[in-house]
């Protein structure tokens, strides 16, 4: 047998393949051996760092919420907690666009190739929903959201964020009511529902979009990952 060459991709790069073919081409072409093909590497690769085709799956999961916690934790604490809200909103859309096939598989978009998430796969990802509830506390505690359970809040403003961003990634917006101007216009239109008023949320939204390239736009927020030993 000959001897076996590292291989420099990472594990994360293989979640990216795999996640990008379930979205394109349906669970049939999610195969440890197509998968390997398309990272030029052997199969023993989804192996040696996931176990398995299963643990590939629910590492796609993982790796989507770890990404999406890692532009959330770029987002500075500042003394207007609604433009640190409304730029975890930019936050969470700018992570869906940025990773759209992972984004797809996270929420259950794209079918799991026969994998079943579990409530503790699922917990996973709510784990990210406590960054918002703590946020939103802030906001009520500044007088600048009316007083309400803070976990309500945070659930109202994931919902409806998540679901202008699948409208947007299915092309159905029209212009010239495309994704920007109605991402703007929800944002404003969030903060003043939940007790802003419109000016305060109207100067808070403004100033999320200026904190927006630095503190999120260009974080590159990779999950460290081994490079694979054995691949041939």
């Amino acid at each position: 047998m000959s001897p076996r060459r590292s291989n420099p991709r990472t594990r994360s790069t293989l979640v990216d393949i795999a996640a990008g073919l379930l979205a394109d081409e349906g669970p049939d072409a999610l195969s440890a051996r197509r998968i390997a093909a398309e990272a030029g590497s052997s199969t023993m690769a989804v192996y040696t760092n996931f176990g398995g085709m299963s643990g590939l799956v629910r590492q796609m999961v993982y790796e989507g919420f770890a990404r999406m916690e890692a532009y959330f934790s770029h987002v500075l604490h500042t003394d207007d907690p609604v433009a640190d809200m409304t730029l975890f909103g930019r936050a969470y859309r700018h992570n869906a666009l940025t990773n759209p096939h992972l984004y797809a598989v996270m929420f259950g978009g794209a079918s799991l190739a026969g994998f079943s998430l579990t409530a503790e796969d699922r917990q996973y990802g709510r784990f990210t929903l406590s960054t918002i509830v703590e946020c939103a506390t802030r906001c009520v505690t500044a007088g600048r959201f009316r007083v309400g359970d803070a976990e309500l809040v945070a659930h109202q403003l994931w919902t409806a964020i998540h679901g202008l961003v699948t409208l947007e990634l299915g092309e159905y917006l029209i212009d010239p009511w495309n994704a920007d101007v109605v991402f703007e216009a929800q944002l404003t239109g969030l903060m003043v529902g939940l007790g802003d008023t419109v000016e305060s949320a109207t100067r808070s939204v403004t100033s999320s979009l200026g904190r927006f390239k630095e503190e999120v736009e260009d974080v590159r927020p990779l999950i460290p990952a081994q490079d694979d030993p054995e691949d041939g």
